[in-house]
Order: C-alpha cells, then sequence, then structure tokens
C-alpha cells in the first residue's frame, strides 16, 4: 500500500499556506471582541525585573550549529494578530518573547526564554541552587553563563529538579560535572518516583511519544503568521544534547524542610498531577512560592497531545489547594518553571484560586455528564468555562483545552471504551475508510461535498470526511489537499498553541509527506544509565518478536558485577519476564557483566560478539542461547512512521 510520505505530490498542490477564509475571519474576530485586550499587567509582570536579554537571542554550537533563535519570532511583532492566528494566542506569542535574566526577589533570579521551560537559581550563602536547567546542555550553559555575566561568580551546589520532564532536567551537564556530584560537591535532588516516571514516558513509550510531540511542538514547521508562533508554555523546545545525573537525595515525605547551603527549602510533593513525580517549594525567608508545573497562567493538559497517563485533575486542585493554605499567607512572590512571576499576596492568592477551581471544574462538570451517559465527544462539546473564569487570562487553554482535557478525565475514570458495543470492536482506520468511502458514492462525491461545506466554513466535518478518503486512497491528491486546506483552518482558529501545531503539521504532511530524518537513537546514555535494572528489563521485552520467538523456552541468568544485582529472565509464551534477586539452577545460559557493558550493547556501541571476546561478558552455558535472544529483538524502528495515512501493513 502506498504511503504518504511516497506520494509525489505536484507542485499545484504544495502552494504556500493558504489565506484565512472568511469563516476563520469570523471566529477569530468573534473571540478578539470577547477578551478583555485592554488589561497590559501581564506584559508588565513578564518584563519585570530584566537585568539583560539573551545575547542577540541566539544560542550556538562552538561550530556555529543554532540551536536556539528568537529571531526567528521577529514576526510576532503589534498588537494586532494576523487573521491566521487566533487573537488570544497571539496575545500569549508575544508575551513569550519575554527573555533574558531577571530579578524575581533577593536571592531568586529566573533565565527564561533560552528554552520552552525556566532556570530558576537560588544564591545560597556559599554557592548556587539550580531548579531545572532546562533541556540540553548547550542552552543551559548558555542561561548560566549570562547570570554569571551580571552576579557574582559562585560554584553550583546543588540542582534541583522539579518533575520527571526533559525540560527541566535534560541539560544538566551544561551546568555541573558529574565528577563533582559523585564527590559530593553538589547535591542532586528530585522528588520520589523521579527516576521511574522518565523510565515510563522516555523509555517504554519514547518512541510514539517523540513522533507525536513533532505535532504538539511544531517543531518542524516554519516559524510565521501561517506556521508555528508559538507553544504555548513557551516559544519552542531547544536543541541540542540532553543528558541526566541522577538524584542523589529524593524527598519522600509529602512535606519535608531542608537547609541547602544555608537557604531552608520547604518540599511538598504534588504526585500524579502535571508529572507522575513533581514536588513543589516554598522558601519562607524569602517569601517566594515555587509552584513548579502547576500553576501556570494557562490551562495545562490532562493528557498532552505528545501521550501520557492521563492525569488526574481533582488531585491537581487538591495540591493547589494545600499550598494555598500552607504557604500563601507568607507568600510575596509566586514563580513557577515556566512563563513570568505573580507578586503581591493578593495576587498569589487570586491566581492560585483560579488554578485550582480551573482544574475542578473541568474535573466535576464532566464527571456530572459522565453520569447522565453522556460520550466523551458530547462532553468536550458542552464543558466550558464559567463565568468567573472564562474571561481570565490566566486559564486560557493555550497548552491544553477544555475539549482534549474533558476527554482525558473520561478515560482516567472509564477508559477509551464510550460503552457503545458498536464502538467495541471496529474496524481498523484503513479498511473502514475504503466502505466509508464506497458508502459515500465514492471519493470524487465525497471530495465535491466536502468542497461545499469548505465554502460554508464546516472545516472540521471537512477534516473528519476527507481523513477518511485519504485513509481509503493514500494516492488520491485532491482528498490530501482538501483535508490540508481545512486543517490549516482550524489551525488558524486554534486559542491553543498545540491544537495549532498539530493541525499546521498535519496539513504540512499531507502536502508535502513525512520528513525523512536521518535514523537516531531515542534514548540517550544517561537515560539508560539512570534505569533501574527492572525498567531495563521491561524495555527489553517490548521488543520481543513473537514470530521469532515462536516455540522457543528458556532461563538466562544475569549476574551484573557493578550493581551486585542478580535476576533471573524467562522466554516463555513468546513472552520475556524476570525476576530481580533470583538465580536459577536450571538456566541454559549464566551471564556475568556489567550494566555499563550492557547499556553500550544495547545503544549499538558495543557489538554482542565483541564484548564476548573481550570478556566484558562471561558465559557460562550455551553462548549461542544468549545470541538467539538478542536476534528475537525488535531493533528499533525509524521515528517518522505514519500518521497522516495509513503505514506498510496497516
Amino acid at each position: 500500500m502506498a504511503t504518504g510520505s511516497a506520494v509525489p505530490v505536484p507542485a499545484s498542490h504544495l502552494d504556500v499556506a493558504r489565506d484565512a477564509e472568511a469563516a476563520t475571519r469570523a471566529a477569530n474576530a468573534a473571540l478578539a471582541a470577547k477578551l478583555p485586550f485592554a488589561d497590559k499587567d501581564d506584559f508588565e509582570a513578564a518584563r519585570r525585573g530584566l537585568i539583560a536579554a539573551v545575547p542577540d537571542g541566539v544560542v550556538q554550537t562552538g561550530g556555529g550549529t543554532v540551536l536556539w533563535n528568537l529571531g526567528e519570532y521577529a514576526f510576532v511583532d503589534g498588537e494586532l494578530a494576523p487573521a491566521t492566528v487566533n487573537p488570544s494566542l497571539w496575545r500569549m506569542a508575544r508575551l513569550n518573547m519575554a527573555n533574558g535574566l531577571f530579578k524575581v526577589a533577593e536571592r531568586v533570579w529566573q533565565l527564561r526564554g533560552f528554552d520552552i521551560s525556566n532556570m530558576t537559581v537560588l544564591e545560597g550563602d556559599s554557592g548556587l541552587i539550580l531548579i531545572d536547567p532546562l533541556t540540553t546542555a548547550e542552552v543551559s550553559r548558555a542561561a548560566l553563563a549570562l547570570y554569571r555575566a551580571h552576579r557574582p561568580d559562585k560554584p553550583v551546589v546543588a540542582v534541583i529538579y522539579t518533575h520527571s520532564h526533559i525540560d527541566h532536567y535534560g541539560g544538566v551537564r551544561g551546568v555541573v560535572d558529574e565528577a563533582d556530584v559523585k564527590a559530593g560537591k553538589v547535591k542532586v535532588i528530585a522528588p520520589a518516583g523521579f527516576m521511574e516516571a522518565i523510565a515510563g514516558e522516555n523509555v517504554l513509550a519514547g518512541l510514539p511519544m517523540s513522533r507525536r510531540a513533532q505535532f504538539q511542538f511544531g517543531t518542524m514547521l516554519p516559524r510565521g503568521a501561517r506556521g508555528q508562533v508559538d507553544a504555548g508554555l513557551g516559544k519552542s523546545v531547544a536543541r541540542g544534547t540532553p543528558g541526566l545525573i541522577a538524584p542523589t537525595m529524593s524527598v519522600e515525605q509529602a512535606i519535608e524542610t531542608h537547609t541547602i547551603d544555608g537557604l531552608e527549602i520547604v518540599f511538598q510533593l504534588a504526585p500524579e498531577t502535571e508529572a507522575p513525580a513533581e514536588m513543589h517549594m516554598f522558601y519562607p525567608e524569602l517569601g517566594v512560592l515555587n509552584m513548579a508545573e502547576n500553576a501556570c497562567p494557562l490551562l495545562h493538559n490532562f493528557i498532552p497531545l505528545r501521550g501520557a497517563v492521563a492525569r488526574d485533575p481533582r488531585i491537581w486542585a487538591k495540591y493547589i489547594g494545600d499550598a494555598i493554605a500552607m504557604y500563601v499567607p507568607r507568600t510575596e512572590v509566586m514563580i513557577g518553571q515556566h512563563h513570568w512571576p505573580t507578586w503581591g499576596r493578593e495576587a498569589v492568592l487570586d491566581r492560585l484560586e483560579a488554578q485550582r477551581d480551573l482544574y475542578k471544574h473541568i474535573h466535576d462538570q464532566t464527571l456530572r455528564h459522565m453520569n447522565k451517559g453522556w460520550r466523551p465527544a458530547e462532553i468536550a462539546e458542552v464543558v466550558d468555562l464559567p463565568p468567573g473564569l472564562a474571561e481570565r487570562w490566566s486559564v486560557r487553554g493555550y497548552y491544553g483545552s477544555v475539549s482534549h482535557n474533558v476527554k482525558a478525565v473520561y478515560q482516567r475514570y472509564l477508559s477509551w471504551y464510550d460503552g457503545n458495543p458498536c464502538n467495541l470492536h471496529p474496524l481498523p482506520p484503513a479498511p473502514a475508510a475504503k466502505k466509508f468511502v464506497e458508502y459515500m458514492g465514492g471519493a470524487d462525491a465525497a471530495i465535491a461535498r466536502a468542497r461545499a461545506d469548505f465554502a460554508k466554513g464546516e472545516f472540521r466535518w471537512v477534516a473528519q470526511v476527507m481523513k477518511e478518503v485519504v485513509y481509503a486512497e493514500p494516492d488520491n491528491l485532491s482528498a490530501r489537499a482538501l483535508c490540508a486546506d481545512a486543517l490549516e483552518q482550524m489551525g488558524y482558529q486554534a486559542e491553543s498553541a498545540t491544537w495549532r501545531n498539530a493541525f499546521l503539521y498535519g496539513a504540512m504532511e499531507l502536502r508535502h509527506g513525512a520528513f525523512k530524518v536521518p535514523a537516531r537513537g531515542l534514548m540517550s546514555a544517561d537515560t539508560l544509565a539512570g534505569l533501574s535494572t527492572d525498567i531495563f528489563f521491561d524495555s527489553m521485552a517490548i521488543r520481543l518478536d513473537p514470530a521469532k520467538a515462536a516455540g522457543q523456552a528458556m532461563v538466562i541468568n544475569w549476574h551484573f558485577t557493578d550493581r551486585g544485582e542478580k535476576l533471573a529472565q524467562t522466554l516463555k509464551h513468546c513472552t520475556l519476564t524476570h525476576r530481580l534477586g533470583e538465580w536459577s539452577d536450571a538456566a541454559a545460559v549464566s551471564i556475568a557483566t556489567t550494566r555499563a557493558t550492557l547499556d553500550q550493547v544495547t545503544l549499538g556501541r558495543t557489538k554482542l560478539p565483541d564484548a564476548l571476546a573481550s570478556g566484558a561478558i562471561r558465559v557460562e552455558g550455551d553462548v549461542a542461547r544468549l545470541a538467539a535472544l538478542f536476534d528475537m529483538l525488535d531493533q528499533p524502528t525509524g521515528l517518522m512512521f505514519e500518521i497522516l495515512t495509513p503505514g506498510e501493513g496497516r
């Protein structure tokens, strides 16, 4: 079957993006009339305390490769939004241009606009405490250099990860040397469950999440009024080299107080909120509350478009409420690891109460309709923000949306299944599409009707119908073009940056096909080394090809001499299982090695025969069984699998 990336689309279908249709202009104008654009308070807050901007707005390698470039967004200028950008999103895109080194309060500084996230600097008695060192080493190094250009050059004595998303830990090697961590000169602090959470999101489901993230962030979209303008939480995600240094200290109790380099920090765990492992912090001496990523000035995701375990907005609201009760009476400034601070106790209380009620309202109203028997798409059409919230800038859906958050709540409680048995075992998308198109009277008839609906501004329906035609006939250029046109108009209307990026990215792939990108590993050596042995063997098990394992059974003993760990791995019923701490006398082969060696084999940096020949892997028993196991494992596939069209074999 032909796939989307293989279709040579003629130049007539590859025109630059279309302009906004009349229906899009009307929708954007209607929203502009509803919101308080005269309120400029956020613009003042976003600029408050600026010491120096990101030098030239650029971060690049020594060789000149540009990894971050705010100059790409020079078009985001002026209050009046282009017709091709939702006016509310345009406002946030302008706010997210604020960048550089900012003084928040005595001993508290932030580096913003180097990445999608912020790096916070606390000045301890003798050194620096860095909170969330961005996504990659290069941008975190550049950010710290800007701080040091304007402040005393003190050593880093601690790094704190607020939660388990890569934009909050990936740049750690740009600001500290692992040797100093091992020597005890630098503490690395994280919430309980941090490493386990990284394994779940970045390892076991890392590849499909990475592909879907291209749609969420619009990474390959051109920057411009008809392309990517923002990512909601910030401009975009920085490029470069991500890494990880495992925590040396874990916050385990619900509330813990520690003194780090003379500065008292109260840690409040908030698991299963914006991340599986997350925590807030309060700095009593400074009157500063750090809400990590749980109270950004927008509506966040209950499930991001890239995918994740469904988050719990009920408990999210509870943890915000707890922070209000415990810390706000002593708070003068609230910061987060995205966007700008809020100054003044009354303003902090107002912001947090709105955030608390935002998440609880969506949760409760979804449950209310669920208990009436409504289905996800039906609930998403009727639940909206109530008066008192709807007109507030700080809860607008620039990153999440009410619509897809409603569906996340439904999934958390009732799963993907809407209860209608007709939807329990439907045909897969490609064969179902062929039948749909046949029932429509053929592709030409469907396209003709869809063009008429497009002219009426019914873009959602046009995209829905053309999706079926594209899946039925991937080579149908007219269907691809019309579907792209409809997605594009939906993107122009979207207030959510992630929705806009997804719609426009989908349009681009329909017109141009999926990008061909060089093959690369999706897991860094740091991440792999940081995995527990339990998760490591789970990641091996999900690569087992049952066709290659059919009819085979064996037990393999593993002894990792560098970690003092043993386990017995069992292949049976075309499935790999393992038990830590066990050793089987019936094993076909027993292996002694280090986890570091196995990591190198997994990354492809060392070949199994070479590791055996060098003695890095020592074997007792039938070595051919070990080689057979590795031969049963899928090799990592390319990242750019098909999404807009059916892939091979589907």
